[in-house]
């Protein structure tokens, strides 16, 4: 007969086992449940900064400042800086807007995932950034003459319509000159004299288009000439304007608050020469002097005398009244289109009122003047 054994307390130390197994058990879940937690809030709020942070570069391009952004100086010599909320205050960002060239900018936003600056578990906020490549949309003009009109044009005295491509005097880095385009384009049925001395310069001289309607002054690619008018610097009511000139803040800086500085094409290099306006004109307009630049909408007839000399877009529904001109090499560089939609009657160019294209004035005026819109491939990505 074997010896028993004595497994007094035995019950006890498997219960103790038992306890610390089960214990280990109990702590593996908690601390696992833990991590997944903290696992989910980290990716909660990282997607929330990203989608702050992609909500920034967006919300930048819908509200795009041509005022701010399209006149900063070329990376790196200048920036200009952004910042927002999320619509229901989820995230924040900020960054920069730079401009790399003429059309293309960087919109580099940090975003974090909540505005005060916690999350559940406290500490630093989650961040994300996201840079995004924008294209300046231009509008689709179709330039095809210096003048553009859809009624009669009379020439007379010194005036001359060039569609030669030049550039204004004192604009540099303009490029290559374009080819020739007609120095009248006009609609079908619509006649084109020269009374004087006057002359018409191009590639015809005056062409005549079938395909010029009243669209052709109201519809520019995407873009209407109402959505235009809603995106205008500022509006200016109709009636006559006897000074518009550059006007500087006593800093020495362009004063861009003034209805009556359209900026300095005359001028370049000057505080004023980078500033190119959309000016909205609501009725008919008389301009005696001095100059401006940018795009320039005018609802009702446009009347020029003096010395005045504008660099750019110029778009009118009524029709065009132009003498004087003085010692000024042109009263327009650029594109003049005049549709005579608002007042029948031929547009009158005399005295030395001279009309040149300019492709640089065109190209220089829409650039400052368009929006952004994102690049079509390789335009987005997530910088951390």
């Amino acid at each position: 007969m074997g010896t028993r054994l004595n497994e007094r307390g035995m019950a006890l130390a498997v219960a103790i086992f038992a306890l610390v197994i089960v214990g280990a058990l109990v702590a593996g879940a908690l601390f696992a449940g833990t991590q997944e937690q903290r696992v989910g809030e980290s990716s909660r709020r990282l997607e929330q900064s990203f989608g702050a942070a992609e909500f920034g570069v967006y919300d930048v391009m819908r509200n795009w400042s041509v005022s701010n952004y399209n006149s900063r100086g070329v990376y790196a010599t200048d920036s200009a800086a952004v910042s927002g909320t999320t619509p229901k205050a989820t995230g924040s960002y900020g960054g920069y807007v730079y401009r790399l060239n003429n059309e293309l900018y960087l919109i580099d936003v940090t975003a974090h995932d909540t505005v005060s600056g916690t999350g559940s578990f406290g500490g630093g906020r989650a961040r994300q950034s996201v840079g995004m490549l924008g294209r300046i949309r231009t509008l689709d003009l179709n330039v095809r003459g210096s003048l553009t009109s859809e009624r009669g044009d009379i020439v007379k005295g010194n005036a001359q319509i060039d569609g030669i491509d030049q550039a204004p005097p004192g604009w540099a880095n303009c490029g290559a000159l374009q080819a020739p385009v007609a120095g009248v384009e006009t609609s079908k049925g619509d006649t084109v004299s020269t009374q004087g001395s006057a002359t018409i310069i191009g590639n015809p001289p005056v062409r005549t288009d079938s395909t010029i309607a009243d669209s052709t002054f109201s519809s520019f690619g995407g873009v209407s000439y109402t959505q235009l008018a809603s995106q205008a610097t500022f509006t200016v009511p109709g009636g006559t304007v006897a000074s518009v000139q550059p006007a500087l803040n006593g800093d020495g800086t362009c004063n861009t608050t003034l209805n009556t500085n359209w900026g300095d094409g005359a001028n370049p290099a000057g505080p004023c020469g980078s500033y190119y306006p959309i000016i909205h004109v609501t009725g008919n307009l008389q301009l005696t002097g001095i100059q401006g630049q940018g795009i320039l909408l005018v609802d009702g007839s446009l009347t020029v005398t003096g010395s005045f000399q504008f660099f750019g877009v110029t778009i009118i529904r009524g029709t065009l009244t132009a003498a004087g001109g003085g010692s000024t090499a042109a009263h327009f560089w650029g594109a003049t289109m005049v549709e005579d939609s608002v007042q029948v009657g031929d547009n009158s160019i005399a005295g030395h009122a001279n009309i040149n294209y300019s492709s640089c004035a065109i190209v220089q005026a829409l650039d400052k003047t368009g929006v952004v819109t994102p690049m079509r491939s390789r335009g987005w990505i997530q910088l951390f």
